[in-house]
């Protein structure tokens, strides 16, 4: 969990993170992402990272047997794992860290998934879904297919797991609750379309034009759905807008929030 103090009378940010990200993966190359959008909107911000993801606590035996005595082994993700992030565990979270007004969501990837998830059934000042996945598209299992090869295939330095090893307590861990559940038969439904059309706050869609896990269609989906939504495409931007256009990004979300506090 991270912390980045703000004004106790504004609507903090709460950044939910990607697939195989946690809270240090927020912040690369030298440029803290989270602490320039805090900055330029003149909020507080936390962080924090999922269950096995990060810090935190492994999940026991994330590569069990799907099933056992007809009941899911205690590890093993579902293909409602996002559903209840959403609406079992980001409740409890706010309520513990002491979040008592509606936040303001900033989600990335799955984070982004969990954001509108949350958003469709609890009031929030706004949501921000960076490159969402709201349905499965053959371009996102592809990818996250040659994301397995990758983690399998190279243990030096340069590797995937290795890179990751960085950001996780237990990379194993995290990269196959993430992978396998993804890549599973059950998952290829998964569809929250309809979720997204009873979102009432105000919604902000982002993607990057070159996004390796998703095509446009997934913001341009929010927009048929919820009409009331933003969205932006980041032009030169792939899955990771906050590293591959950080400052594009802070000037789309921070110009959306700016908006809702003018005076109409």
């Amino acid at each position: 969990m991270r912390h980045i103090p703000g004004p106790s009378h504004l609507a903090p940010l709460v950044f939910l993170h990607e697939g195989l990200g946690s809270v240090s993966m927020w912040s690369q190359r030298d440029r803290d992402w989270p602490e320039e959008l805090c900055k330029a909107t003149g909020r507080a911000g936390w962080l924090y990272s999922r269950r096995g993801y990060g810090q935190s606590d492994p999940i026991p035996d994330v590569r069990g047997k799907p099933r056992m005595n007809g009941f899911w082994h205690e590890g093993r993700h579902e293909p409602d794992y996002m559903h209840r992030e959403a609406l079992d565990v980001l409740p409890e979270l706010l309520q513990a860290i002491g979040v008592d007004t509606p936040p303001i969501l900033v989600g990335h990837s799955d984070g982004a998934t969990i954001a509108l998830l949350y958003a469709s059934r609890h009031p929030v000042t706004a949501c921000v879904a960076i490159a969402p996945h709201v349905f499965v598209e053959d371009l996102s299992i592809r990818s996250i297919e040659l994301a397995r090869e990758a983690y399998l295939a190279d243990p030096s330095e340069r590797g995937l797991r290795h890179r990751l090893s960085r950001h996780h307590r237990d990379v194993d861990n995290a990269f196959w609750q993430w992978n396998d559940i993804w890549l599973s038969a059950g998952f290829r439904s998964f569809d929250i379309r309809q979720e997204c059309a009873a979102i009432r706050s105000p919604l902000l869609a982002i993607q990057g034009r070159d996004d390796e896990y998703g095509t446009l269609e997934q913001i341009h989906q929010i927009g048929q759905n919820a009409l009331h939504s933003h969205i932006v495409e980041i032009p030169d931007c792939g899955h990771s807008p906050h590293r591959d256009q950080p400052a594009l990004l802070t000037q789309a979300v921070a110009g959306f929030l700016e908006k809702l506090e003018a005076p109409t």
